[in-house]
């Protein structure tokens, strides 16, 4: 007879946020713990990459997603099998599409911010958007990292 592991795990932590500042550090603050309990500790090169792109992808959902009455939602998986952690935002503004800044050029305007998705671009393996899978108006912008 043989041995057998048991399959590892999926972790998924998902949850709504006010779209304000506060549901955002929130956010930030409770993904940050959802990481250091399923095993990406503190201080880690690859909790702190995770955090710090969750942190942004909540940003720009209460910055440019916000929707007055509405909430973001947060979805965090992670997959030991595959070694990854995907983060996905929804808000429910549709109308108002990630794009990446232009950087450093005359369409680049200081008080748009945009830094944020360069972040996500630099630190993620892999990010994007899509339109929300229940239907419902706005959209889904995640972010992948192996780990």
């Amino acid at each position: 007879m043989t041995a057998t592991q048991p399959p590892l795990t999926v972790h998924r932590f998902a949850m709504s946020f006010s779209s304000t500042p506060r549901g955002a550090r929130l956010a930030r603050r409770l993904c940050a713990h959802r990481l250091d309990t399923w095993g990406i500790p503190y201080d880690t090169d690859a909790h702190d990459v995770v955090a710090l792109i969750a942190s942004e992808l909540c940003a720009n959902a209460v910055r440019h997603g916000h929707v007055i009455g509405r909430d973001f939602r947060v979805l965090l998986t992670a997959d030991p099998a595959a070694g990854t952690v995907r983060i996905e935002v929804t808000d429910t503004r549709g109308e108002r599409l990630p794009r990446m800044p232009a950087a450093h050029t005359e369409e680049a305007d200081p008080h748009e911010g945009g830094r944020g998705l360069l972040l996500v671009e630099a630190l993620a393996d892999r990010w994007g958007w899509s339109p929300r899978v229940d239907g419902g108006p706005g959209k889904t912008v995640w972010a992948e990292c192996a780990v």
